[in-house]
């Protein structure tokens, strides 16, 4: 710690020596091998001896001796070097992702108001701010400015929503919503599908309507159609502002070594869950859902009176323990206001809730095979989430890990470790 500096510095050219030989070894000729050994000691002999002068004079036939054992070998450039650091950062990052930390962007409404998911805000065009203040508000809330305005008459794919306003995803962590139509054209609008039928309204110009249909398994569901195929030019379709999701740090290790907790936020893969990927179309399939855990195995619930936001849930008969559970379905603490364990409007479901009624009952399996084991999810706000009330219980296997880390924006006030 206290050595002298030229100390420190023969030092570690005598480690980088070492590495050089360690690495080229392969290919280094026996005799300059020798040679660069020679100078090692050398060098070491001369650190021990504490002679500032003979340690100069060593490190200089040292690194003559490396600079001269490969002199037909290619040395590399400033880029090379560079694309060789970019490239194990991206290794790193990759493998800190598979294995330990997944970032994970909230794409609904669902978790609010613990998380809050993409929102859209309905404003027209010539209310923008000026360029400078919509910079501010990317980096600080995440906050981009839509606005898509038809160019010419277009008409629909297809009478069915699914088909003809699709929700895509690029590149893992941007949302777009598609407007498809019958000559091959398309929109992409960077916001949610909800968004741009919900806040950006439309739903009403496209006058949304409802039918049963049978899908491709042979299962009744309830299908969105279009009765409004065509829309004019000019027709706005999209104005506004959308404000990003919270972006989370999912703890990929946590259920290698313990279950998943009651009552801790989640998330989990969609493999396996049929309604949801009925729901959701070829989406689905991929997706991944952030809920809070409201059941494990062995449970056995109940919720009374689903319709009604004075709606009570019950575990294995009473009701539950768990701090947040309890301020979520008595809309208390920071979910004053929020609807309970209300269910969601019918119009957004095309399944019938497995928990409709206070005489239903879910048991959770516990005596099953690894991986099979069963778990319960619920959103916080219940009103706008689709969860394990309408598409069933979630298996072992399809588990993450906890949302551990509220990362980005900075100022919607979620910003750290999440409860």
């Amino acid at each position: 710690m206290f050595a002298p500096k030229w100390k420190k510095e023969a030092k570690l050219l005598y480690k980088g020596a070492k590495k050089f030989v360690n690495y080229k070894r392969d290919i280094l000729d026996p005799e300059k091998l020798a040679d660069i050994e020679t100078k090692r000691a050398d060098l070491l002999a001369a650190m021990k001896a504490g002679d500032q002068k003979a340690c100069s004079a060593a490190e200089k036939l040292l690194t003559s001796a490396c600079d001269r054992s490969l002199p037909g070998y290619p040395r590399q450039g400033w880029i090379e070097e560079n694309i060789e650091v970019f490239f194990v950062a991206i290794v790193v990052a990759l493998g800190i992702r598979a294995y330990y930390l997944q970032p994970f962007r909230i794409p609904t409404g669902s978790m609010q108001p613990t998380l809050n998911g993409i929102t859209g805000i309905p404003l027209a065009k010539e209310k923008f701010p000026a360029f400078p203040v919509r910079w501010t508000q990317k980096v600080m809330r995440g906050r981009s400015y839509v606005y898509e305005e038809l160019q010419g008459t277009r008409t629909f794919r297809s009478r069915f929503l699914d088909e003809s306003v699709v929700q895509v995803q690029k590149f893992n962590f941007f949302t777009y919503t598609e407007l498809r139509f019958a000559n091959g054209t398309k929109i992409s609008i960077p916001a949610p599908r909800n968004v741009v039928l919900e806040e950006f309204g439309l739903r009403h110009k496209l006058n949304i309507g409802q039918e049963t249909r049978r899908s491709k398994n042979g299962t009744l569901v309830k299908a969105n159609t279009i009765r409004n195929m065509t829309l004019e030019k000019g027709t706005v379709v999209a104005s506004g502002f959308v404000d990003t999701g919270d972006l989370v740090l999912v703890d990929k290790v946590s259920y290698n070594f313990r279950r998943p907790n009651r009552g801790e936020v989640w998330v989990f893969d969609t493999r396996g869950i049929e309604e949801i990927h009925l729901s959701s179309g070829a989406q689905g399939a991929g997706s991944h859902y952030i809920k809070r855990l409201v059941g494990v195995p062995g449970d056995t619930l109940q919720l009374q009176k689903p319709d009604h936001k004075n709606a009570k849930f019950y575990i294995n008969g009473k009701l539950p323990r768990e701090k947040t559970l309890l301020q979520v379905m008595n809309s208390g603490g920071p979910y004053k206001g929020q609807p309970g364990y209300l269910l969601a409007d019918p119009r957004t479901y095309k399944f019938d809730p497995a928990l409709s009624s206070g005489d239903q009952v879910i048991d959770l399996k516990s005596e099953a095979p690894i991986g099979e084991r069963e778990y319960f999810s619920f959103g916080d706000n219940t009103d706008n989430s689709l969860d394990s009330r309408y598409w069933g219980p979630v298996r072992e296997y399809n588990a993450v890990g906890p949302a551990l880390f509220a990362l980005w924006p900075f100022t919607t006030g979620h910003w750290g470790f999440i409860h």
